[in-house]
């Protein structure tokens, strides 16, 4: 099994699907690495090897993935929040932040809907 920045890669699926499985790397970064490698996109990732390994390891650390860009993702929400700006307000308030509509849908970001209880009709 290949171990490239600390993520293991699944066997049985082939390298340009399997390099997605990294934080960061898409299905367009994975065929560029594979084309800077020259490594067959259809290879199975078990079928790699060892100095394709090296290789697709010393390419990735070109790139800004998984730690590093987990914690720079959480350091801009974290410095939108301290200027105050509308994006940082909507982050705190775990609100969608990119424009989208609360009235209905949502439910993702607001969570599970509250039953009220609603207003009686009077009996005649």
């Amino acid at each position: 099994m290949a171990r490239l920045s600390g993520v293991d890669l699944p066997k049985t699926k082939r390298i340009l699907i399997g390099l997605t499985y990294i934080y960061g790397v898409g299905p367009a970064i994975a065929a560029e690495i594979l084309e800077k490698t020259k490594i067959k996109p259809d290879t199975r990732v078990k079928d790699l090897a060892e100095d394709e390994v090296v290789k697709l390891r010393n390419i990735l650390r070109e790139y800004n993935i998984e730690g590093d860009l987990r914690r720079q993702t959480h350091q801009d929400i974290k410095r939108l929040q301290e200027v105050a700006s509308f994006r940082g307000i909507r982050h705190r308030k775990k609100l969608p932040v990119r424009g989208q509509r609360t009235h209905t849908n949502a439910r993702t970001k607001r969570g599970k809907k509250i039953a009220v209880a609603g207003k009686k009709k009077a009996v005649r």
